[in-house]
């Protein structure tokens, strides 16, 4: 098979319990230009990573000890290394956890090849272009709202009393998108899709999760929301008023 052109040779690692898996994604992405890792369960993951740089993450959900959820919440943790889940048809509730959890997309089992390698690239695509996520108007690496300090490039919010909150990729991206848009409504499609970067319909829910999620790091009383109010029937309007540094 010939090799397609990928300039970048971005480098994948598939972690997958299944050696035939492993090898055939192993053969077919690097048949398209991909520079391929494979690891078959958490410690091998994490050793492979040790060993290199990767530009993704194409994650099995069912693994052995640790699963493709936990493993996903720890690469979040440490990097921003995007991630595509690999999931069974009927996990459905895996799959919005894994979205809401900051995995950037999935793709079900049996999957078709070409569609995986168009859903890597388009991922990677969106890793790498950080305008087309990031704030809009007057960009600038710092934000604060209502004493709270979000820091666009490191990622780092920093609380009223000087406290650094932990925030996952979904809650960074949604933080992003809400404080690049101040003082309008915002649907829920329109959130799913700066979040995800695709249509998630059946899912919107997820938002929701993950609008409470954030409330609760941020507001003073998550119950009556004085950032982030919900407009019945149309989304959420972040109502802080923001200042750029």
């Amino acid at each position: 098979m010939s090799q397609a052109s990928n300039e970048s040779n971005d480098r994948i690692l598939v972690v997958d319990d299944d050696p035939e898996i492993r090898a055939e994604l192993k053969e077919y992405l690097t048949d398209h230009g991909f520079d391929v890792g494979t690891a078959g369960d958490g410690d091998s993951m994490r050793l492979r990573m040790e060993e290199s740089d990767y530009d993704l993450v194409l994650m099995d959900l069912t693994l052995p000890g640790e699963d493709g959820l936990a493993l996903t919440q720890y690469i979040q943790r440490q990097s921003s290394i995007p991630v595509i889940m690999v999931t069974a048809q009927r996990e459905t509730i895996d799959r919005v956890v894994g979205l809401e959890m900051g995995a950037d997309d999935y793709v079900t089992k049996p999957f078709e090849l070409r569609e995986l390698v168009a859903r890597i690239r388009s991922v990677l695509r969106r890793a790498k272009s950080p305008a087309e996520t990031a704030v809009t108007e007057e960009p600038r690496a710092v934000v604060e709202f209502e004493g709270w300090r979000l820091d666009l490039q490191s990622r780092d919010l920093t609380s009223p009393d000087g406290q650094d909150v932990e925030l996952t990729t979904a809650e960074f991206k949604l933080l992003e998108a809400f404080v690049g848009r101040s003082k309008r409504v915002l649907d829920r499609d329109f959130l799913l899709d700066m979040i995800h970067g695709r249509e998630w319909s059946s899912y919107d829910r997820s938002i929701d999760n993950l609008v409470a999620r954030l409330r609760r790091k941020i507001e003073r009383d998550p119950r009556r929301p004085k950032i982030i109010k919900s407009v019945r029937g149309a989304g959420y309007l972040f109502a802080a008023n923001i200042e750029r540094r």
